[in-house]
């Protein structure tokens, strides 16, 4: 916990852009009716019964500081799709030195991971690009992409019934376009001193 405490608390630098990434597992569901239209002014009827289409999961990386968050959605959450995914957002900061990471401890994210996707060289090379902090087992609340997943949940997805990934990829995209555009970056308050105070029961005593 005071390690992506500490990570949260250094200032901004482009060098070393501080990412959080998160995953959201999402049910594609079609409707089983046509919808009704109703009179202008008035939401559609939507029936109750609908057609499951198959799972996905929700890639999201969001740099708190920079204000930028990226969402997209693919079809598994394999060690290869996780590997994919960093190599592009490396390619997003080519300017960077390090990209420092926060994410939680799934077994696909982890360097070996880009060893079993790249040649070795090329994985290397991503590696040394990469500073990786992971939130402890049941502080996933530290990672700030938590907060942009919510936020997601409330905006875009919310109800709706989306069946294939081309259309929510789609309003994915339209989503974090706005988001970027509308929304600064997120003000981490939260620090380790506070922690040491707030959260004394979680370390151990020592006589």
């Amino acid at each position: 916990m005071e390690d992506v405490l500490e990570v949260y608390s250094r200032p901004y630098n482009e060098r070393f852009p501080v990412v959080c990434m998160d995953k959201k597992p999402l049910q594609l569901l079609a409707d089983a009716r046509k919808r009704i239209k109703l009179e202008p002014g008035r939401s559609e009827r939507i029936d109750n019964e609908y057609i499951r289409k198959g799972t996905c999961s929700i890639f999201l990386f969001t740099e708190p500081l920079g204000g930028w968050r990226h969402a997209d959605a693919c079809e598994h959450r394999t060690k290869l799709d996780w590997a994919i995914h960093i190599k592009w957002l490396l390619e997003q900061y080519p300017k960077a030195e390090k990209i420092v990471m926060v994410l939680d401890n799934l077994n696909t994210h982890n360097i070996s991971s880009l060893y079993e996707a790249f040649a070795p060289d090329v994985a290397l090379r991503m590696a040394k690009r990469l500073e990786i902090h992971y939130t402890p087992k049941h502080g996933s609340w530290l990672d700030i992409a938590e907060i942009e997943l919510s936020a997601l949940g409330r905006q875009c997805l919310g109800k709706r019934r989306i069946d294939n990934l081309h259309e929510l990829n789609h309003e994915l995209g339209a989503w974090h376009s706005d988001r970027n555009q509308n929304q600064k970056g997120v003000d981490w308050q939260f620090s380790t001193g506070d922690a040491r105070t707030k959260l004394k029961r979680l370390y151990p005593i020592i006589k």
